[in-house]
Order: C-alpha cells, then sequence, then structure tokens
C-alpha cells in the first residue's frame, strides 16, 4: 500500500506489494517498491538456477543480497554482499545456483 504524506516523501509497506514475474527471465519475479527522479528500488528473487539475460547497465546499478547466493560475471555474492556496476558494465549470465533475494537499486 502507497500513501503520500506530503510531496518529497512515498512511504511503502514491501509486504503488500505483490510479487511480479520478470518480462526478462524465467525464474525472477519482482516487487517495485518505489520510484522518484528516474531512480527505482526493486526486491528481487531468483529460484534456484534462475538465470537474467546479458545486458548493458545504462545508468548505476546497486545490488545488496540479503538471502542465498548469485554469480555476477565470475564473482559469487553471499548474503551482506554489495555489487556495485557503473553505467556501460554489461552482466553476462547473472545468476543463482541456490536461489537468491536481494535489493536492486537502478535508473529507469
Amino acid at each position: 500500500m502507497n500513501y503520500r504524506v506530503e510531496p518529497k516523501f512515498i512511504f511503502t509497506d514491501s509486504r503488500a506489494v505483490p510479487w511480479q514475474d520478470s518480462k526478462l527471465a524465467k525464474g525472477v519475479q519482482v516487487k517495485n517498491l518505489g520510484k522518484a527522479n528516474g531512480r527505482a528500488l526493486q526486491l528481487v528473487r531468483f529460484e534456484l538456477g534462475a538465470v537474467f539475460p546479458r545486458h548493458e547497465h545504462h545508468g548505476p546499478e546497486f545490488i545488496f543480497l540479503l538471502e542465498g547466493d548469485a554469480i555476477q560475471n565470475g564473482h559469487r555474492l553471499m548474503p551482506g554482499w554489495v555489487a556495485v556496476a557503473e553505467q556501460g558494465t554489461i552482466d553476462d549470465s547473472f545468476r543463482s545456483e541456490s536461489g537468491c533475494l536481494f535489493l536492486f537499486h537502478y535508473s529507469i
């Protein structure tokens, strides 16, 4: 549920936001938690073995891994790890062997 308290603040109860299947990868679901000033925040869940296709970052992207593991360009991320991808970097087969959950902050 979203509600505005004043023009510069938006508050969201993430538990009330439904999971949606990714349009780009099978076995990936997202919760859209908010957007402002050309940036967005998602909670992302990868099922066991899910793979996100090769893509270029059109702005910086930030990942904070909460649960499970993920592999990004050969680097294994575990809970508590942060990955920052600068604009222009290319992700090749971001995947999770055991499934994972992470916060994702990116440019719209």
